[in-house]
């Protein structure tokens, strides 16, 4: 169960090998920088080393905790990432397939929302606008409060 930040790419086979052993199901997911129809050439993003760390491993210990999860696992880039590489992954392992989907969907709403990167799209033109949240990812995280 682990929470990791890196600017390095990551082998998604290699995060897996071994991982969810015992469980009855592992549910991944990879996030991928859109190019958004081509005016996204690269994403920026950016975090507090020591504090971004604190609050996955804290996402991830709740989903742990609120869905019995066997293992979970959390990977997130920064540095500029060019349209098309992976961002994110998130695994979850439980014993049944509906906790470790759950959980799994839970830690990417937390992730999208809450999580402390702060992203800035990057077009042929050059550097834009910082991502501002949008209500889409506040909504689906309100699923998860209350």
């Amino acid at each position: 169960m682990s929470a990791r930040v890196q600017s390095a790419p990551f082998d998604l086979a290699a995060e897996l090998a071994g991982f969810g052993q015992g469980s009855g199901a592992v549910v991944t997911f990879t996030g991928l920088v859109r190019d958004e129809g081509g005016r996204l050439v690269a994403l920026e993003i950016e975090h507090y080393p020591g504090m971004t760390e604190k609050a996955l491993q804290a996402y991830g210990e709740e989903a742990a905790r609120r869905f019995g999860l066997d293992g979970w696992r959390i990977l997130h880039r920064h540095g500029r990432l060019a349209a098309g590489e992976p961002i994110m992954m998130v695994a979850t392992a439980a014993r049944h397939r509906a906790a470790a989907f759950e959980a799994a969907e839970y830690l990417m709403d937390w992730l999208k929302s809450r999580a402390p990167f702060w992203k800035r799209e990057i077009g042929p033109d050059g550097p834009g606008a910082w991502v501002d949240a949008r209500a889409e990812d506040e909504d689906a995280l309100s699923r998860w409060q209350g």
